[in-house]
């Protein structure tokens, strides 16, 4: 990515009347349509991603979701994202830098197949978030701290009644965002009540009692 990015401390954040978010740095991507009538952002659908796997700090990420990554840079390329349309709201690099890509107002196309407790097509009604990330790595310190200023913005300005893993609401097909992931720390950050974190996760009882 080229330009400055953000810090461990980032300003608190708003999401604007046309579903932008103050301080990202906006990457309209082509990869969105409009929400069915009536559906509003009501789920926070947590990812990560990192391209290749494993692999951070380039400018994959938002050429995949801007539709011009070189698929013949890397054999991981060619073989799993060849024409590929895909899109996320925000991703979160590990510095705490925030981009997104597709307004809250609209649909992303991050979740595919999915189904939030018999609630089918989550594209539908939620808001995807990407970690810069991998299931081997420990998220930072600085992404936890935008993450949570972005939810907490998110939450005061749609009526979210619940976050998610990828994995929650695609089992068997996603494993994101990971092992590593903490989810009591998000809710400590946010300040959110238990019933908008439904999934519960055995790592999480026990950092709880750690």
């Amino acid at each position: 990515m080229s330009g400055a990015r953000g810090s461990a401390a980032p300003p608190p954040l708003e999401v604007d009347a046309h579903g932008w978010v103050s301080g990202a740095r906006r990457l309209p991507s082509p990869n969105f349509e409009a929400r069915p009538p009536g559906a509003v952002p009501s789920l926070v659908v947590v990812h990560n991603i990192s391209l290749p796997p494993d692999v951070f700090g380039g400018p994959e990420i938002a050429d995949l979701f801007l539709n011009r990554l070189d698929c013949d840079a890397h054999p991981y390329f060619d073989a799993h994202l060849r024409g590929v349309r895909v899109s996320a709201h925000f991703v979160i690099h590990r510095d705490g830098a925030l981009e997104q890509f597709v307004s809250c107002d609209e649909r992303a196309w991050h979740a595919g197949a999915s189904n939030f407790f018999g609630r089918e097509r989550c594209n539908d009604f939620s808001i995807g978030i990407e970690l810069e990330g991998s299931d081997t790595t420990p998220f930072e310190a600085a992404q936890y701290a935008t993450l949570a200023a972005l939810v907490t913005a998110l939450a005061k300005r749609y009526p979210v009644q619940a976050l998610a893993g990828h994995s929650d609401i695609a089992p068997g097909r996603k494993t994101d965002p990971g092992p590593h992931f903490d989810w009591p720390r998000l809710q400590r950050d946010t300040q959110l009540d238990d019933a908008r974190f439904p999934y519960r996760h055995p790592a999480d009882d026990a950092r709880d009692a750690s």
